[in-house]
């Protein structure tokens, strides 16, 4: 069975390679103008990236994610999301890979089957990174203003953190 699942990747591609073939397509040119397109993609995405994930960085080490965790924290109590997920809160819309990280602290500390754990969980499911997703997709289609665009997309992170942490309260 491991051999199977080892070769599935190349039986996959030569599947499609051949696919290619029997419908008369030229497989090599399909790749390189797929390749070509690729790096037009990362050409118009990059400048926004090379800001945003040092930015991310910046961020979580000058302690301005602890500093706003303390000023929010009273707020998220009254809404009934546990003030220790703010960490998670701050930084889901701007970096995945850091959410995550706080996340799995999170999930470590408190435990993964505690309400603190579940509700991270959830929020990291049911919420995006915002300004990647915004900075790789506009980037890509060409889109200069986001003017509706991140408040609306920062209130359905709002309404996912809400969400998960209501679900998590009634079901849990």
């Amino acid at each position: 069975m491991k051999a199977f699942l080892a070769l599935l990747p190349a039986a996959l591609l030569a599947g499609v390679g051949l696919w290619g073939l029997f419908r008369g397509v030229n497989v090599f040119s399909a790749l390189l103008e797929g390749g070509r397109r690729g790096l037009e993609v990362l050409r118009d995405i990059l400048p926004s990236l090379v800001c945003l994930l040092p930015a991310v960085a910046m961020l979580r080490a000058s302690g301005a994610v602890d500093a706003l965790t303390g000023l929010v924290s009273p707020l998220l109590s009254f809404l009934g999301i546990p003030p220790e997920t703010t960490p998670l809160m701050l930084l889901r819309p701007f970096s995945g890979s850091g959410a995550l990280a706080v996340g799995g602290e999170l999930m470590a500390a408190y435990g993964p089957d505690s309400r603190i754990g579940r509700t991270a969980a959830v929020m990291l499911g049911s919420t995006e990174t915002t300004f990647y997703v915004l900075a790789v997709y506009f980037g890509a289609a060409g889109v200069k203003k986001s003017r509706y665009a991140i408040p609306a997309a920062l209130c359905a992170d709002l309404a996912g953190f809400l969400a998960a942490s209501w679900c998590v309260r009634l079901l849990g």
